[in-house]
């Protein structure tokens, strides 16, 4: 297991994070957000700040906004996206995934008929990262106002006449219909949350679906295969992550790896981590 961290983001940085806060301009846009992984003081300062996120004790919290910012755009090389203030202290993007826009990017470029399934799918960052390299991409989330997202983001990229499907649907659920079905993905991506609803009300547990879920997406796959990603935020053990793909893993000629992904921290050089993610490629 290693760490790959973000270092060509020029629209997004952490400026600095002291004290279970970090202070980050997006684009020309200046927040200061909670993070609990920052457990040290490095004695900061916020010149220049557009909002801040207060942290609830009872959970939640709300935007301060000193300039109104409704919604604004974020670009990473020739990928755009549409970012807004969201309810517990999220704006709708993940800097540091541009590691796995980048790893999918790779795989799957020059190669024709790619299909792509990108389940809890989110704004769609891996969908628009998917559809500029030529594949074509189901995309699904539980969460309309999300699908509703990404649709933006992929009409932002001009995409919106490349083959794509969204779906608003319960993860599970949906394998199941697919395999029911019969269809096949050479690419299966996901970036489940560690508890989530699904668009029936249907309960998501990690710990307790993780497992059975990578397991049924195996027979959804190709008969040459390119890649199988998941990511989590969860705090879950790489080597757990990595000893799932292991025992669900039905191909021969694979590479299963995990990796910590990171953002560099401007100030003084730290690094903040952000998640894991594992893999398994297919030769």
């Amino acid at each position: 297991m290693n760490m790959k961290i973000v270092k060509d983001f020029n629209d997004y940085e952490i400026i600095n994070a002291s004290l279970g806060e970090k202070y980050e301009r997006w684009n020309n846009i200046y927040l200061l957000r909670p993070d609990p992984l920052v457990m040290w003081d490095s004695n900061m300062k916020t010149n220049k700040l557009d909002a801040i996120y207060h942290r609830s004790n009872k959970g939640g919290g709300y935007w301060e906004n000193n300039k109104d910012i409704k919604t604004w755009t974020i670009s990473y090389h020739d990928l755009k996206f549409n970012l807004k203030q969201m309810g517990f202290k999220h704006t709708g993007l993940f800097p540091e995934q541009a590691i796995n826009w980048n790893f999918l990017r790779g795989k799957i470029h020059n190669k024709e008929n790619v299909k792509v399934l990108n389940l809890f799918a989110y704004t769609g960052a891996m969908s628009v990262a998917a559809l500029k390299e030529g594949a074509s991409v189901v995309h699904v989330d539980a969460s309309r106002g999300m699908v509703d997202w990404a649709k933006e983001n992929v009409k932002l990229n001009n995409l919106e006449d490349k083959p794509i499907r969204f779906l608003v649907d319960d993860c599970i659920k949906f394998v199941k219909r697919e395999i029911r079905r019969g269809n096949k993905y050479d690419v299966i991506i996901m970036d489940p949350p560690s508890y989530g609803k699904g668009a029936n009300g249907e309960i998501w547990s990690l710990e307790k679906d993780l497992y059975n879920l990578i397991n049924l997406c195996q027979e959804l796959l190709s008969d040459n295969p390119i890649l199988f990603m998941v990511n989590s935020y969860s705090g879950l053990s790489p080597i757990v992550l990595e000893n799932i793909l292991k025992l669900t893993n039905k191909y021969k000629n694979t590479t299963i790896s995990s990796y910590e992904i990171g953002l560099p921290i401007t100030k003084n050089n730290l690094v903040l981590p952000c998640g894991i993610t594992g893999v398994i490629e297919y030769e």
